[in-house]
């Protein structure tokens, strides 16, 4: 195999949604990124093929606690008996007891939605959780991790650069791309969900990556990108607009499920401009797909509008 990072596509509601990497040095690998439980047994697999058996895995890793990043921690954790899982501070708490982050997102899906898009989520043990600290780097055969923190998408957020493919791994901190969006020039946006978006912060992130000198972004959603002036530009107008927006719907006066709504449909014409620039063709994949995010990124920016109007009272 490689030692160049392997890209595992892993069927996250449509092919080219979510991504996991595989990485390997001699006979050892490391996971960043798991997606569901759903997804462990596509991540197996992919080890198989690079003639790799769970044990050998060393580490995975996960840029944040959000479902579609870490979900599948516990179950491949059992798979993976010596290995070590890599966390920012603040979310290894939820990897060690799920039980709130989980009750939290079944009271949003209900429990349906919520199995069919995550199965179960137990917890682990926390001595084989390793925090890592802003900054700090983490030597593996011939290559470095380097681990920084990134706030904007969420609080517990971190990306990690690889000094071998002098790419970074970015989770959501530098966006979404889907290929499916990509045939007439680059469009990419950033995931404003719930519950801890702050304009600024994502601001400071994506230029945080751009400051690493990177020639790569791996982009959890999805794959790799090369590009990176040019889709950081794009994430920062696209984060003005965003800020702009939140402060609308702050002082717009609209109840909070009217506020929703609301963001939504702006978000929606907003993005919806470009993606005619880009010539996408609106099949049913495609209107999911704009359906979800666009609901997400509404919900988060009307939540911290919702947040920032009860602290100025």
């Amino acid at each position: 195999m490689s030692k160049y990072p392997f890209l595992i596509d892993c069927n996250y509601l449509y092919p080219q949604v979510a991504a996991a990497y595989l990485i390997q040095e001699g006979d050892q690998a490391v996971f960043i990124e798991n997606n569901t439980t759903h997804s462990v047994p596509l991540l197996l697999e992919a080890l198989k093929k690079q003639g790799l058996h769970p044990d050998q895995v060393r580490y995975l890793i996960v840029t944040h606690v959000h479902l579609d990043h870490a979900g599948g921690s516990s179950a491949l954790m059992q798979q993976c008996r010596n290995a070590t899982l890599l966390a920012h501070k603040k979310a290894a708490f939820h990897l060690i007891d799920p039980s709130k982050l989980v009750k939290s997102a079944r009271q949003v899906y209900g429990d349906l939605v919520f199995e069919k898009l995550y199965g179960e989520m137990g917890p682990i043990d926390a001595s084989r959780v390793r925090v890592m600290e802003d900054g700090e780097t983490l030597s593996f055969g011939s290559r470095e991790f380097l681990f920084f923190y990134t706030r904007g998408h969420a609080d517990h957020h971190f990306c990690v650069f690889d000094s071998f493919s002098e790419g970074v791994f970015s989770g959501d901190a530098f966006g979404i791309a889907y290929p499916i969006f990509q045939s007439g020039g680059r469009f990419i946006f950033p995931s404003t969900s719930p519950t801890g978006f702050d304009p600024v912060e994502a601001q400071i992130s994506v230029q945080k990556i751009i400051d690493t000198g990177a020639k790569s972004v791996f982009l959890t959603h999805f794959g790799e990108i090369k590009d990176i002036q040019e889709s950081g530009s794009q994430l920062m107008e696209h984060l003005d607009w965003s800020a702009r927006l939140l402060e609308k719907a702050i002082h717009i006066g609209m109840s909070d499920n009217q506020l929703v709504l609301f963001c939504e449909s702006e978000i929606r014409s907003y993005y919806q401009k470009m993606l005619d620039r880009n010539g996408a063709r609106l099949n049913p994949q495609v209107v999911d797909l704009l359906k979800l995010d666009f609901g997400l990124n509404a919900a988060g920016i009307a939540y911290v509008a919702q947040k920032r109007r009860k602290a100025s009272v």
